[in-house]
C-alpha cells in the first residue's frame, strides 16, 4: 500500500524530469540552430564587406589611372594634330627673309636650279602652294579656258584669266562674229604640262607651263560649212601659258596672265 501510495509522486516526478528533458532538449537544439545561423550570417557579413572593399580600392584604382592616361592621350592627340589648315599662320612678303624657303612637297623632275629656287621662293610664302595640285589645276585651266573661247563663253574667260588676255580673247571672239564664223574644236588630249619657269616678285608669283596637247579644229561659216580645219585630224599645239597670283590674296586661284607659242 505505501507502494502504491507513493507511485503517483514517482510518475509525476518522472513526468516532470522527462518534460523537463525535453525542453532541455529543444531548447539546446534551437540554441544550437541559433549559433550555426549567427556564424553562417556573419560569414556572409564578412563576404559582403570585402567585396565593398575591393569594390572601392578598384575604383580608386581607376580614377588614378584615367586622370594618368587621360590626359596623356589627350596631350598626344593635341601633338598628332597640330595646328588646322585654317589656323595656320600665313607668312607676309616681309617676313620670307627671315625664314628659310619651305620645301615643295612634290619634287619636280628636270627643272634647272633656277626653276626650283622660284617654286622655293613661292611654297616660302605661300604655305597652300603644292606643285602636283598646281599643274593639276593648271591642265584643268588649259582646257576650260580653250573650251571657252571656241564657244565664245566670256563669263568663263572673265573668271579664269587676268584683264590683258580676257581683252585678247574677247577681241578675237568679237571679230570671228562679225565674220559670221563659228569654232568646231574639239581637245583631244594633254600630252604634256611642264614648268618652264617660276619666280616670285613680292606680292606676286608667275609660273610658266609649257603644253603640248593634240586638238582637232574646224572652222565654220554662217552656212555651218567648214572653211577650215578637220575633226577627223588633231593638230599638235604647243603653248606657253604664264599663271600669276597674289599671295596675300585670299583667294587661292591662280589667273592665266600671258599665252604664247612654244
Amino acid at each position: 500500500m505505501t507502494g502504491l501510495r507513493h507511485l503517483p509522486q514517482k510518475i509525476a516526478v518522472r513526468a516532470v524530469s522527462t518534460r523537463c528533458s525535453f525542453v532541455l532538449a529543444t531548447y539546446l537544439g534551437v540554441g544550437n540552430c541559433n549559433a550555426a545561423s549567427l556564424r553562417q550570417g556573419l560569414s556572409h557579413v564578412d563576404k559582403t564587406v570585402e567585396i565593398v572593399i575591393l569594390a572601392m580600392i578598384a575604383a580608386f584604382l581607376g580614377l588614378r589611372l584615367y586622370s594618368v592616361l587621360g590626359r596623356r592621350a589627350e596631350h598626344e592627340e593635341e601633338v598628332i594634330q597640330g595646328p588646322r589648315p585654317a589656323d595656320t599662320p600665313r607668312v607676309a612678303a616681309g617676313e620670307s627673309a627671315d625664314r628659310s624657303p619651305a620645301p615643295v612637297r612634290m619634287p619636280v623632275a628636270g627643272v634647272t636650279p633656277a626653276i626650283e629656287r622660284g617654286l622655293r621662293e613661292i611654297a616660302a610664302v605661300d604655305r597652300r602652294f603644292d606643285i602636283t595640285a598646281f599643274l593639276e589645276g593648271a591642265k584643268g585651266a588649259y582646257r576650260m579656258v580653250l573650251e571657252a573661247f571656241w564657244k565664245g563663253d566670256k563669263e568663263t574667260l572673265g573668271e579664269l584669266c587676268d584683264q590683258d588676255v580676257f581683252d585678247g580673247f574677247a577681241a578675237a571672239i568679237a571679230a570671228r562674229e562679225a565674220a559670221g564664223e563659228t569654232m568646231d574644236n574639239r581637245l583631244v588630249r594633254i600630252e604634256e604640262a611642264v614648268i618652264v619657269s617660276a619666280a616670285y616678285e613680292a606680292p606676286m608669283a608667275r609660273i610658266t607651263v609649257r603644253f603640248a596637247a593634240d586638238i582637232a579644229a574646224v572652222t565654220r561659216n554662217a552656212e555651218g560649212q567648214v572653211v577650215a580645219g578637220s575633226l577627223d585630224d588633231a593638230v599638235e599645239a604647243r603653248d606657253l601659258w604664264t599663271f600669276s597670283r597674289n599671295v596675300t590674296a585670299a583667294s587661292p586661284d591662280w589667273l592665266l596672265d600671258e599665252t604664247d607659242e612654244a
